[in-house]
């Protein structure tokens, strides 16, 4: 199928290292969107994604895309097991290119039977360079923003001073002995603890088991590390991050109530912000503060990331309609 000097195929198995290596590549793809990475969901989603081709045959663009054949069958996902999908390039899907690459998406699904795409937006500060040409495309062809999470980000070169509270809690980690450390070894520790908050909390469990995300730390260990606060060498805090070329992003954190009291994450949070400032790491993301689709904020969470000199960083999640 083509359109233009473009043309559209579906992935399929061969295409696994090209595919990684085309990500690694592009101008906004992080590891969540390689194969590797989403291989890890095993048969969960009815994988339908795509590549994207020039004339000579040469790949200019990924979709990573899934049916979750456990919701709405006619529904096709970008993407359901990860948290921003979208298309990823590597710049040739600029302007009209763009445009092309989703009217040719748009006839292979409409040909496949799909109703609708929902389409979860790469936020820029992931982006190695400006790529949010999807973005104009997607209000070109009509559709729908049906929701907006709102994160807490710290741009790090431009990122103001702390205020009193912050430094005082701080020197509280310190003053009590907290010593930060970081290891595979700390996660089932550090998962006891998260997975108590959660269920006291919200009666929630985290979005991956400890199987799981031990798996994913061995598979990427360059790029999912635990960090925790120890004292007495028990650990009472801790976080789990995402770190990618441009964002370290806290996907999990908690802790304990000697952890609370000591103010232990206080601590583990800037030795991120410092780390990253020292690998040239733009941001520190805190992740959404917002719930229910983007239509409760819990204000008090998006006000303890803000005090860390945080800025409000929108992900935007869209539903363009095939039919």
């Amino acid at each position: 199928m083509c359109e233009g000097s473009i043309s559209v195929r579906q992935y399929s198995v061969k295409d696994f290292e090209v595919w990684d290596r085309f990500v690694d590549n592009s101008r906004n793809g992080t590891f969540l969107h390689t194969r590797k990475f989403l291989s890890h969901h095993g048969d969960k989603f009815q994988d339908v994604s795509l590549i994207f081709e020039n004339s000579n045959g040469s790949i200019v663009g990924v979709f990573p895309a899934a049916i979750d054949i456990q919701q709405e069958y006619y529904r096709v996902v970008s993407h359901p097991g990860i948290t921003y999908g979208g298309i990823v390039h590597h710049g040739f899907l600029r302007g009209q290119n763009m445009l092309d690459a989703f009217k040719i998406m748009i006839s292979k699904y409409r040909q496949e039977g799909i109703h609708n795409i929902l389409y979860k937006v790469i936020p820029y500060i992931y982006h190695q360079v400006p790529a949010s040409d999807d973005l104009y495309t997607l209000f070109r062809l009509g559709a729908v923003c049906y929701r907006r999470d709102l994160s807490a980000t710290i741009d790090i070169p431009n990122r103001p001073k702390l205020g009193k509270g912050r430094r005082y809690f701080l020197k509280k980690a310190q003053k009590y002995g907290v010593v930060v450390k970081e290891g595979y070894e700390y996660l089932e520790p550090f998962w006891n603890i998260l997975k108590d908050n959660l269920a006291n909390k919200y009666n929630a469990k985290p979005l991956h088991s400890l199987a799981e995300i031990q798996n994913l730390s061995i598979m990427f260990p360059d790029n999912i590390k635990c960090r925790v606060g120890l004292i007495n060498s028990e650990v009472v805090a801790g976080t789990v991050i995402f770190q990618t070329q441009q964002v370290i992003h806290a996907q999990y954190m908690a802790a304990s109530e000697h952890g609370r009291q000591t103010s232990a994450l206080d601590l583990i949070i800037e030795s991120w912000i410092m780390e990253a400032n020292i690998l040239g790491i733009r941001y520190f993301n805190f992740g959404s503060s917002t719930e229910k689709d983007g239509t409760f904020l819990n204000s008090n969470l998006y006000q303890y990331k803000s005090e860390f000199g945080a800025g409000g960083v929108v992900h935007e999640f869209y539903e363009l309609s095939l039919i």
